[in-house]
């Protein structure tokens, strides 16, 4: 697999992966320092941090570009194993 395929493969995987780790460790405003404002909604996030997101992100999609990569190097699961749209004709 070429360099450039590879980044471009694990730019999808990081994105994904972002998507993924968004929801993770929410916290809601519940009074306190975070007061509501006029508008917004009751269970808006209090505070969000982007740099801890990417970092979580980022561990994620190096995860499971690994696990795909392993995959792809090592064959354990073969595109025609997880083929289930295709007529498969089979002769006895």
């Amino acid at each position: 697999m070429r360099p450039t395929s590879i980044s471009a493969i694990f730019m999808l995987f990081w994105a994904f992966s972002f998507f993924l780790v968004l929801p993770f460790r929410l916290k809601r405003k519940d009074g306190g320092v975070d007061q509501a404002i006029r508008g917004e909604m009751p269970g808006a996030q209090g505070r969000f941090s982007f740099g801890r997101t990417c970092f979580w992100t980022t561990i994620v999609a190096v995860t499971l570009f690994t696990l795909f990569y392993l995959n792809y190097v090592e064959g354990w699961i073969l595109p025609d194993e997880i083929d289930f749209l295709s007529k498969r004709v089979y002769t006895n």
